[in-house]
């Protein structure tokens, strides 16, 4: 179903339910108060058979005795004669206390007796009310105790000007409610149109908008507030959509671009190769090395593109990671790798939540950076403190006009040209550091140079249970 649909749908049910509450209420009053009059006028007729029983002396012969003394007289037990039943003058029925009962015009009874008027008649006490059909003749009914001769009084009153009444009412407020309903349905129709117009409106300029989107326009943000925040919000989403698509295709330019030298000179030395037969050993083992050197770094080169591309997911897999121990192990490696550099380590115990392989990633390649512009003999100092790891060389450092741009993808410095990379490594630092709410920093230090400031995400607090004053960790060499 549609919203328009639902919109509509839930006006005329919300309408409809006003109308048949109003309808039910207006209804039930009105034959409350009509039945409320009915039984007062039968209170008033059955008033004269209440009243208390007259002293003893009075019974005697005294002045007003007698029986039904001071009350309408007429055949039966006290009881004044009426008219037949359902007349506007109503029904009088006199019960004795053994159930028998006596009719006001001298017939036959016609009201029914129950038990309860047998009891009011035994006991001379209590009154209620009930309906009843005689004759096809719906009529409400009031049962009193004659205090005088000791029975009850059945008087009645027909209700059919009351179901008259209702009747016609049940119509009208039929109608009435069929007509609200209908008319809730049109106007939920017309409500659910104008409300969604402005939708609709939004949603044609969207797929408008998203045509290109290589380079795609952006939505006015105008009208209602809520559109202005919906429109907003696209836009948003637009701009990230833009950059995206843009950060892809540098990426894909950038790399056709690298991957140009290395399968140029890869070509080049296996077409050399393949006369190798014609050169001498030394130059024939040299050409061997060099296409060695071409495919690793051909590899490396791939390996750190699609490491890039790949991005972070939503549903990959992070884990709480050690991250001191991690850069031990990073560092162990560099060491076989350059044994004529020295390591001074300083760690203090933290935890992660990250994904291990992209923080080993990330760290070797700070490492390998420091290592590669460490002259022999010189000290790499690591350091790891409040989740912020620190690495210093003591190189030559960057040149002013260089650090805007050490992160950036393929970026490499005028002296780093000269030596194998393809400029990938310190952007996959980047990456893998803001992937999860980190930061990376280049500076100079203070005496000469390179540091770099890698942040991967706060600290969890797992770490707190494994921090130990572990102090500086003497130097590796």
């Amino acid at each position: 179903m549609s919203l328009r649909r639902r919109i509509a749908a839930a006006a005329t049910l919300a309408a409809a339910a006003v109308a048949v509450a109003v309808g039910a209420t207006g209804y039930l009053s009105t034959r409350s108060h009509l039945i409320g009059q009915l039984r007062q006028e039968l209170r008033t007729r059955a008033a004269p058979y209440q009243r208390a029983r007259p002293p003893d002396d009075q019974r005697a012969g005294g002045r007003g005795s007698g029986p039904g003394a001071g009350r309408p007289a007429g055949p039966g037990v006290g009881v004044p004669p009426a008219p037949a039943l359902g007349g506007a003058p109503g029904y009088f029925q006199s019960v004795s206390a053994n159930g028998a009962a006596v009719a006001g015009d001298g017939g036959k009874p016609e009201l029914p007796v129950g038990a309860r008027v047998v009891q009011i008649a035994r006991t001379g006490q209590g009154s209620f009310y009930r309906s009843a059909t005689v004759r096809g003749i719906r009529v409400e009914i009031l049962t009193v105790a004659d205090r005088v001769d000791g029975t009850a009084v059945e008087v009645a009153l027909p209700l059919t000007e009351v179901d008259s009444v209702l009747s016609s009412l049940l119509e009208t407020y039929g109608l009435l409610v069929g007509g609200g309903v209908l008319l809730a349905g049109v106007l939920g129709t017309l409500i659910a149109r104008s409300a969604l117009a402005p939708i609709t409106r939004f949603s044609e300029r969207t797929e408008q908008v998203t045509s290109t989107l290589s380079s795609p326009r952006r939505l006015q943000e105008t009208g209602a507030s809520e559109l202005r925040r919906l429109a907003t919000s696209f836009n948003r989403t637009l701009d990230a959509l833009e950059r995206s698509i843009q950060a892809q295709q540098h990426l894909i330019a950038d790399a056709s671009h690298e991957l140009r030298t290395p399968m140029a000179a890869l070509r080049s030395n296996i077409q050399i190769f393949l006369d190798a037969h014609r050169l001498p050993a030394d130059e024939r083992a040299g050409l061997q090395q060099a296409i060695l050197d071409e495919l690793d770094e051909l590899t490396q080169l791939v390996a750190d593109v699609v490491e890039l591309a790949r991005g972070a997911t939503p549903n990959e897999h992070t884990e709480p990671i050690a991250l001191d121990e991690i850069v031990e192990k990073v560092v162990e490696r560099a060491h076989r790798r350059s044994p004529e550099i020295e390591f001074a380590l300083e760690l203090e115990p933290t935890v992660i939540v990250n994904v291990a392989e992209r923080v080993a990633r990330a760290v070797t390649n700070v490492v390998d950076n420091a290592c590669k512009w460490s002259p022999a003999g010189a000290t790499v100092e690591i350091s790891l403190r409040d989740g912020m790891l620190r690495v210093r060389d003591h190189g030559p450092g960057f040149a002013a006009t260089d650090l805007p741009y050490v992160f950036d993808r393929f970026y490499r410095a005028e002296g780093a040209r000269r030596m194998p990379g393809s400029g990938l490594g310190l952007a996959i630092v980047k990456h893998a550091a803001e992937a999860h709410g980190g930061s990376v920093t280049a500076t100079n230090a203070i005496g000469g140079g390179a540091q770099l400031e890698v942040s991967f995400g706060p600290a969890s607090e797992l770490g707190e249970a494994r921090r130990s004053p572990l102090g500086s960790q003497p130097a590796t060499g």
